[in-house]
């Protein structure tokens, strides 16, 4: 009795799978019963412990080259050091806008060390403008910043009228004005939604971007382009206002504060907008200063410096506005202040609406100013003039000049050396958004990764003015 007993244990112990079949509904299941019944358990030993005795450090090659470490007790083991990760933000990154290479260094999810890289987009702007007539060159301007064009124009036009000292006509003064202040509003309806977008808030967006297809309608009426539209010239503008603009620019003007309202009920006082933007990007005036900051990146840390009232141009000193300016220096007040800048841009706007002179919209300066196409077919004078300014182009006299402009993203400089000839000897453009990109490193460390891509989009960068 007793050896049958054991067997039956015997068995069991070894037993690891067994079936069960129903001849009723014609199917088999297998079962496993895991690790042998009542087996014997391993435990470690003294022996088996005795080999994981001594220092707990597995030499590499490297170590047995150069620090050949003897075990005795009194040479201390090298230990390993754990490495910052190195990451690449961009140039693939949807926040990077589109050939930004951002290299950062990590400590977990803070930032330690920022360092951009620029020149994926290099097209060598101002060596072809040195190659150029002066009117071949004003289109390379609307390649720059290509959000804001009109503003990047009216730089370049100051530039060479100021060599050929020239005074441009008061209505094109005023138009000049109109257009610059339009470019203002859709470069800030474009950053406002577009930080609110990569905050996570996507239906400003739409609504801001609305709004900017109807600039954009107002720029093909009266120039027949509606981003590239080479609108200025050198002496004034191109062509004057069709029939009706004015009236469709107060009309836009009217609702466009509507939808800066409806915006601000949304983003201003939202609590999440408000915590991945306030204390982001942080930056005191002396920096500001000392990184060349100017427009609302200079502004918002409460520097008021704007250069349409400190050094006025094309009438600015006629029209009544005020220049907002923020108290913390983040992003933050950067969206509070862009959004107070729109708002002022319409109040010129409405001003220049009420006020705007008749008369010639170019100066009539035949040697610099092309014929209209009906004085062409009925002058040989005009034709000939006309037929000279596009093939030669037209003398300036010796010089070099700075001119700058207050654009929306900051100040623009047009740095411009002419030797007497129709083409500049030297052209040196001052961008707004390169130095503002240089501060990156200035204000990217101690930030957490998710917050970089908020202060890109606050700083405003667009890469053909970074690169140029």
């Amino acid at each position: 009795m007793s050896s049958g007993i054991n067997m039956y244990k015997t068995i069991v112990q070894h037993i690891q799978f067994f079936k069960i079949s129903s001849l009723s509904s014609g199917f088999t299941r297998h079962f496993r019963t895991g690790y042998r019944l009542s087996g014997h358990r391993w435990s470690p030993d003294p022996l088996f412990m005795k080999q994981f005795e001594g220092v707990a450090i597995y030499p590499t090659p490297e170590m047995e080259k150069y620090a050949k470490v003897i075990y005795d007790g009194r040479v201390k083991p090298i230990e390993r050091k754990l490495k910052n990760m190195w990451l690449n933000f961009g140039p693939q990154h949807p926040a990077a806008h589109g050939v930004l290479r951002l290299i950062l260094e990590l400590d977990g999810e803070y930032v330690l060390r920022a360092d951009p890289h620029v020149g994926f987009l290099h097209r060598a702007t101002e060596k072809l403008m040195e190659a150029k007539h002066y009117n071949q060159s004003l289109p390379f301007m609307d390649r720059l910043d290509y959000v804001s064009t009109m503003a990047n124009e009216v730089g370049f036009a100051l530039a060479v009228e100021k060599l050929l000292n020239i005074e441009v006509p008061p209505r094109a003064q005023a138009i000049r004005v109109l257009m610059t202040e339009l470019s203002r509003i859709a470069n800030h309806l474009l950053n406002i939604s577009g930080t609110v977008l990569d905050a996570g808030g996507i239906s400003p967006f739409f609504w801001m971007c609305e709004e900017r297809e109807k600039i954009y309608e107002l720029f093909e009426r009266v120039c027949g382009a509606r981003v590239h539209n080479a609108y200025m010239r050198v002496g004034g503008v191109s062509q004057d206002l069709p029939i009706g603009f004015l009236d469709d620019v107060h009309e836009l003007c009217m609702k466009m504060g509507e939808r800066c309202d409806e915006t601000e009920d949304v983003v201003t006082g939202n609590r999440l907008y408000y915590e991945r933007t306030a204390g982001i990007g942080v930056v005191s005036a002396h920096e500001a200063i000392n990184l060349g900051f100017t427009g609302p990146m200079l502004r918002c840390t409460g520097v008021k410096w704007d250069l349409r009232i400190t050094h006025p141009y094309n009438g600015y000193e006629m029209y009544d506005f005020d220049v907002p300016v923020g108290t913390f220096g983040d992003s933050y007040d950067r969206h509070l202040l862009r959004l107070m800048e729109l708002r002022q841009s319409l109040r010129i706007i409405n001003q220049v609406l009420d006020t705007i002179p008749e008369g010639e919209v170019r100066t009539d300066d035949s040697k610099v100013t092309m014929p209209s196409r009906q004085e062409m077919k009925t002058s040989m004078e005009a034709l000939i003039h006309h037929f000279k300014l596009c093939t030669e182009g037209y003398n300036v006299p010796p010089g070099a000049t700075y001119s700058a402009t207050e654009c929306p993203k900051g100040e623009l400089g047009i740095y411009m050396v002419s030797d007497g000839t129709s083409k500049p000897y030297r052209v040196f453009i001052r961008p707004c958004s390169y130095l503002h990109l240089a501060g990156l490193a200035v204000m990217g460390p101690r930030m957490l990764l998710a917050d970089i891509s908020i202060l890109i989009a606050t700083i405003d960068v667009v890469f053909g003015d970074v690169d140029r």
